[in-house]
C-alpha cells in the first residue's frame, strides 16, 4: 500500500480508538492490538517523515519549552457568581425576569468540576491553541501540554464551525491521582496534596513528556462567540459531544427551579461516587439569545450561577493574628492557625476580613475555631467551639497603627475596613500600586513582576510608577538576580508601555473605585488627562454610571499635589495621556441620549463591535426592550417574541445599514 495512504488510514483508525477509549469509555480493541497499530504508524512516519501531520497521534508529546507565552483570549473567560441555597436562585431568577420579562425560563444544569480552566481554539477542525484561564483576558499558551491529554481531540469530526474557542476543565481523576502518589511514595518522594492543584500545576510543566505520564482528563462545557445555528446551551453540549469532545453526560435540561433543586439535591449525595472532584453545580440559562440579552457584569455572566455544595469544615486553634496592608491601604486581619488538613490542603492561615467580623465571632487567641473554605478556595473562620474555651484565651486587640509604616489607622465612615492613609511612604502600598500599574490589564510591562518591583523598591530605585521611566542599565545591573538580558527585557517592556492607550494608563494609575470599565468611560468622556484633572464634580457625575463615590475619589486623587506631579511626569516621559486620533475620529455625540437593544445576527459587524460603536457615538446599549428603549437594532434570526414586544411598545426597528447611516451622517 502507498505509505501516505496507510499513514493517513492509521492516523484515522488510532484517533477513533482513542476517542472510544478516553472519551466514550467503551474500548473496541485490546491494549495489545492498539499498541501494534501505533507502532506500525510510528515506523511508517520514521521512514516517511514528509507525511507526518501535527495532528498525528504520535505527535501528542512535543518538545520542552523554556517559557509559556501569554496570549489574549478571543472572548473573555469570566468567573461565576456563587449561591448556597434556594433563595439565592429565586432572587437570581427574579433579576433575570426583570430584564427578559415574565417569560418561562429553562436551564441547563452541569456539575462543576474542580480542576484547571482551559480554552481550546480550533481552526478548520484542528487544535491550534490551548490557553490557561490566566486573568480571564489572557492566559499562558500550554498547547504542547494539552496535546498530551488523550481525551482532547486533535482533529474534530462532524459539522463543527470553521473557527471557535471552547472552554473546559482539566481534571485529574481520583484513581489516577492515587496511583501517582503510590509511585511517588515508593520512590521516597512527597505525595501530591490534592487532584485539583496537581492538575493545575501539570499544565505549567515545561516538559510535555512528564505531562504525558500524568492521567489528566479534559471535560468541555462552553463555547465562546456567536453561533447562530446553535440555539441553546444543552444543544451546544450535544453538538460538542458529536464533534469529538468529552462532555459529561451528567448535564440535564431543567424547566423550572424546582427541577434545578432536585438536580442539586441528587448530586450533593451522588457526587461522592464520581471519578472526579466536584464542588457544586453550574446552572445556566438554556436559551443563548436570552443569555446575550442579559450580558455580563464586570466579573460574571448574569445568565449563570454556581451553586456550591456545603463546604467541608474542620476544627483547629487560633494562635495569633497578623495584619496585611493592600495597595489601597486597606488593612486585612489574617488568622495564624495550628496547621490542619482541609479539603486536601494544609491550612495555616485564614482571612478574618475586618474588625466587625472578629467582634461578631467573639474570637479570642487560643480559641478552638471552625474553618472552612469559602467557595472551596479561600479558608475562613466561621465559628468558635465555646465548649473548649478555657481561661487562658486572650482577647484580640485590633491594630491601631499600620504594621508596615507605623502610621495611625483610620476607619472611614461607611467602610468595613481600617486604612493606612500614608500611601506615599507605606512600603506595601507603594509596591502594590506599582504592581497594579505594570499588570496585564493596565500597562502590561513584560520582564517586570511584583518580586522585581519589591527588589527595586528595597534598593531605592522605585518610589512610584513614574520612577520606572528613569531606570538606568548601570544601576539595574548592580542588583542581585538582574543579568544583562533581564535588564534589557525590562527596559524594552517599560519603553513599549509608552504606546499603551490612554484608558489603560488611567486604569493603571490606581485611583480608588476606578476599575477597567470606569476608566474607559472616563477616558471616552473627557478625552485627555488635562480635561480629567480639571473636571468638576458635576461633570463627573454626568458621565453614565459615575456616581458620588467615584466622582469624589477622582477629585481627591487629582487634588493631591503629589499625585498630580507623578501624572505630569508620566506625560513628560511620553505616555499616552489622551485618546489617540483614530479613536477620537470614531467618536461623536450622534447617538447621545439614545438607548439601543441589539438582537440577531449581522452581516458586517459582530454584536460586541456594534456595542462599541454605539458607546463611541454617545449611545447606550441596554439588555432588554422597555418603554425607555429608543431603537431595536435587528439582525437576522431575531426571535419572534422580541419583534412582537418591539411592535407592542412601538420601539422602532432598524437594520445594520440603517445604523451605519445614523453614525456616518
Amino acid at each position: 500500500m502507498d505509505p501516505q495512504k496507510r499513514i493517513e488510514e492509521l492516523q484515522k483508525i488510532i484517533q477513533e480508538h482513542n476517542h472510544a477509549y478516553y472519551v466514550l469509555d467503551t474500548p473496541t480493541i485490546s491494549d495489545y492490538e492498539f499498541d501494534i497499530l501505533l507502532k506500525e504508524l510510528e515506523q511508517l512516519e520514521r521512514e516517511n517523515p514528509i507525511f507526518i501531520s501535527p495532528q498525528s497521534p504520535t505527535q501528542r508529546v512535543g518538545s520542552v519549552v523554556k517559557s509559556f507565552h501569554t496570549e489574549f483570549h478571543k472572548e473573555r473567560m469570566y468567573s461565576l457568581d456563587n449561591s448556597y441555597d434556594a433563595s439565592d436562585l429565586i432572587d437570581w431568577e427574579q433579576k433575570m425576569k426583570k430584564v427578559l420579562g415574565d417569560v418561562a425560563l429553562s436551564y441547563t444544569c452541569e456539575l462543576k468540576y474542580d480542576g484547571a480552566s482551559i480554552s481550546l481554539t480550533y481552526e478548520k477542525g484542528l487544535l491550534v491553541k490551548a490557553l490557561t484561564r490566566g486573568d480571564g483576558f489572557q492566559g499562558d499558551n500550554v498547547t504542547n501540554n494539552l496535546k498530551t491529554i488523550k481525551s482532547v481531540p486533535l482533529h474534530l469530526k462532524g459539522d463543527y464551525p470553521d473557527f471557535f474557542e471552547i472552554r473546559g476543565e482539566v481534571v485529574l481523576p481520583f484513581k489516577g491521582f492515587e496511583e501517582m502518589n503510590k509511585k511517588r511514595i515508593a520512590k521516597g518522594e512527597e505525595p501530591f496534596m490534592n487532584p485539583r492543584n496537581t492538575a493545575s500545576g501539570s499544565l505549567k510543566i515545561q516538559d510535555p513528556k512528564i505531562v504525558a505520564e500524568r492521567p489528566l482528563d479534559c471535560l468541555l462545557y462552553g463555547i465562546a462567540g456567536d453561533f447562530p445555528t446553535i440555539k441553546s446551551q444543552f444543544e451546544f453540549l450535544e453538538k460538542a459531544r458529536s464533534w469529538g469532545f468529552k462532555v459529561p453526560d451528567t448535564a440535564q435540561k431543567c424547566d423550572s427551579l424546582e427541577e434545578v433543586m432536585a438536580f442539586i439535591t441528587h448530586w450533593d449525595k451522588a457526587r461522592h461516587d464520581l471519578p472526579y472532584e466536584t464542588d457544586g453545580v453550574v446552572i445556566k440559562l438554556n436559551d443563548l439569545e436570552q443569555q446575550y440579552e442579559l450580558g455580563y457584569t464586570a466579573k460574571s455572566p448574569r445568565w449563570a450561577m454556581a451553586y456550591k455544595f456545603k463546604a467541608e469544615k474542620v476544627a483547629t486553634v487560633l494562635e495569633s493574628v497578623d495584619y496585611q496592608v493592600g495597595r489601597t491601604g486597606a488593612i486585612t486581619p489574617v488568622a495564624n492557625l495550628k496547621p490542619v488538613l482541609l479539603a486536601g490542603t494544609l491550612v495555616k492561615r485564614a482571612s478574618l476580613h475586618n474588625a466587625d467580623q472578629i467582634e461578631k465571632l467573639d474570637l479570642r487567641l487560643g480559641d478552638t475555631v471552625y474553618v472552612e473554605k469559602g467557595g472551596e478556595i479561600i479558608p475562613k473562620i466561621i465559628g468558635v467551639d465555646l465548649t473548649k474555651r478555657g481561661a487562658q484565651v486572650l482577647p484580640i486587640r485590633y491594630a491601631t497603627h499600620c504594621p508596615e509604616c507605623g502610621a495611625p489607622l483610620n476607619r472611614i465612615e461607611g467602610e468595613a475596613k481600617h486604612f493606612c492613609l500614608n500611601e506615599s511612604s507605606c512600603p506595601p502600598q507603594i509596591i502594590g500600586k506599582i504592581s497594579h500599574y505594570i499588570s496585564r490589564k493596565a500597562m502590561d510591562i513584560d520582564g517586570l513582576g511584583e518580586e522585581t518591583v519589591g527588589l527595586l523598591f528595597e534598593n531605592g530605585l522605585l518610589r512610584n510608577y513614574a520612577d520606572l521611566y528613569s531606570l538606568e542599565v548601570e544601576s539595574l545591573l548592580r542588583l542581585e538576580r538582574m543579568a544583562e538580558k533581564s535588564v534589557e527585557n525590562l527596559l524594552l517592556g517599560i519603553e513599549a508601555s509608552k504606546k499603551i492607550p490612554f484608558e489603560k494608563v488611567l486604569f493603571g494609575l490606581g485611583i480608588r473605585y476606578v476599575g477597567e470599565t470606569v476608566a474607559k468611560k472616563l477616558a471616552f468622556s473627557f478625552g485627555s488627562i488635562e480635561a480629567l484633572i480639571e473636571a468638576s464634580y458635576e461633570s463627573l457625575i454626568a458621565v453614565d454610571e459615575i456616581g458620588d463615590r467615584i466622582a469624589q475619589s477622582v477629585l481627591s486623587f487629582f487634588s493631591d499635589p503629589e499625585q498630580r506631579e507623578i501624572v505630569l511626569r508620566l506625560k513628560a516621559h511620553g505616555l499616552q495621556m489622551a485618546l489617540d486620533v483614530q479613536t477620537t475620529a470614531q467618536m461623536s455625540d450622534t447617538l447621545k441620549g439614545f438607548n439601543f437593544v441589539i438582537s440577531g445576527v449581522f452581516e458586517r459587524h459582530s454584536r460586541p463591535e456594534l456595542k462599541t460603536l454605539i458607546e463611541k457615538n454617545g449611545g447606550k446599549v441596554v439588555g432588554s426592550l422597555s418603554s425607555k428603549t429608543h431603537y431595536l437594532l435587528a439582525g437576522d434570526q431575531m426571535g419572534p417574541a422580541k419583534k412582537e414586544k418591539a411592535l407592542r411598545l412601538e420601539v422602532p426597528m432598524i437594520t445594520e445599514s440603517d445604523f451605519e447611516e445614523m453614525i456616518n451622517a
